[in-house]
């Protein structure tokens, strides 16, 4: 028998919150580092503050290549739950949110009309235990407001919803204030995980700690970079043998002038005018690029991922091959979320039929992806000479379905017939 608490919950979601607030900080751009150099000085160092993209690039790259489908065999109509649930941007966001915090949850509930509604929060703000054989959640915690800046981590819970197998209880400034039957038997909140395994049942985020690793050394070189090329603009220049009692120089007016004046002194000597050796910018760049080539094969992204141009511009294919880690990663991010989907449309089902269906009545529905590299012109064509020689082997193994998966085009339906008018 299971022991519900909502406390633990709440302490649960507790631990992980900051965790999770702070790669979204990452992915805004919006972590500031500690620089733990003695070189600079403090004053200076906030004056050179840079920024870099390369954590949202990871996330963004993968998830701009994941576009779903729609689902195969649909017995129970799982299409068209999502599709009055605003599908363009409903798997959209919940695929970003999924790859920043490791999952995201989907909050069911019922409308108008009992038309299901789907929301999407963020790990930041739910939590629950996992069934680890149909990664459905045995029971769920969410806060569905919040009450102040959400982005700060320290606002106090709202409104909150605690998901029971049997029961959704709603708390309002810690108390309850209304409780609603659930005929699903499932609790409506369902996680949306990407990579999850044995160790860590709600996944891994996308936005690791050597990508953070790498981007805060990355940033560090840029404000030291900031920092010196004041120094490479302007190098340092000395002047021996000036008279002692000749008026100090303005070292403002002495950097930027053309031309200086020096007047000999009483033994017709001449200053002598020198420049130390102007400092290098070459460094900075082959440390970021250095740093670029780990960031790139931690995330599967390339250096022209990350603005180093190394080769001209190449075909599809030496695109596709040069991304052949982001294609690994994305058919491995496809089985994962096409299965949190299925987990979302069964458990709605089931909520709006009102009965408790089993969970192996589904296994037959199968999601549907568009390829993560759209095929060119030379793409298709290679694929229909292909298609030819193996259906000529084997006939009827190509069709319309498995070619769609391949190309990402659907077939086309062939257009009405129309009937000839009889002649006069």
């Amino acid at each position: 028998m299971n022991n519900y608490n909502v406390e633990n919950l709440r302490k649960k979601l507790d631990l992980h919150r900051m965790h999770v607030l702070n790669k979204y900080k990452y992915y805004d751009c919006k972590k500031n580092e500690i620089d733990r150099g003695f070189v600079i000085p403090t004053e200076i160092k906030s004056q050179y503050i840079s920024n870099l993209g390369w954590c949202t690039k990871a996330v963004d790259a993968l998830a701009d290549r994941l576009v779903f489908k729609e689902f195969e065999n649909d017995l129970f109509s799982f299409n068209e739950i999502y599709n009055l649930n605003n599908p363009d941007i409903f798997f959209d966001s919940a695929i970003l949110s999924a790859l920043i915090g490791g999952c995201c949850f989907v909050y069911i509930s019922q409308g108008v009309n009992e038309k299901p509604r789907l929301q999407i929060i963020e790990a930041s703000n739910a939590t629950g235990n996992i069934d680890p054989i149909t990664g459905l959640l045995t029971e769920g915690y969410a806060v569905l407001e919040r009450s102040g800046d959400d982005k700060i981590g320290f606002d106090t819970p709202k409104l909150e919803a605690y998901f029971k197998p049997n029961e959704t209880i709603y708390f309002a400034d810690g108390k309850v204030v209304s409780s609603v039957k659930n005929p699903a038997g499932i609790p409506l909140l369902v996680p949306i995980i990407y990579r999850p395994d044995a160790v860590r049942p709600f996944g891994k985020s996308r936005i690791t700690r050597p990508a953070r690793y790498l981007q805060a050394h990355a940033k560090r070189t840029l404000e030291r970079a900031d920092v010196t090329a004041e120094f490479y603009s302007f190098p340092q220049k000395y002047i021996v043998g000036l008279d002692p009692e000749a008026e100090p120089l303005d070292q403002y007016k002495a950097t930027i002038a053309s031309i200086l004046q020096f007047s000999k002194d009483q033994d017709h000597e001449s200053p002598k005018l020198g420049q130390f050796p102007q400092t290098s910018m070459a460094p900075f760049t082959e440390q970021l690029k250095t740093l670029a080539s780990a960031f790139a094969g931690e995330t599967g992204l390339t250096l022209d991922d990350l603005g180093f141009v190394t080769d001209n511009p190449s075909s599809a294919e030496a695109i596709k091959a040069s991304h052949e880690t982001l294609r690994i990663t994305a058919r491995k991010a496809q089985r994962c979320f096409g299965s949190g989907f299925l987990n979302v449309g069964y458990v709605t089902r089931c909520l709006i039929d009102k009965y408790a269906y089993t969970r192996d009545m589904i296994s037959e529905v199968k999601a549907k992806w568009y390829p993560v590299f759209e095929p060119d012109v030379a793409a298709l064509s290679g694929i229909g000479d292909a298609t030819i020689k193996i259906n000529q082997s084997v006939p009827g193994y190509f069709g319309s379905d498995n070619l769609s998966e391949l190309t990402g085009f659907d077939a086309s339906k062939e257009p009405p017939k129309v009937e000839a008018e009889d002649e006069l």
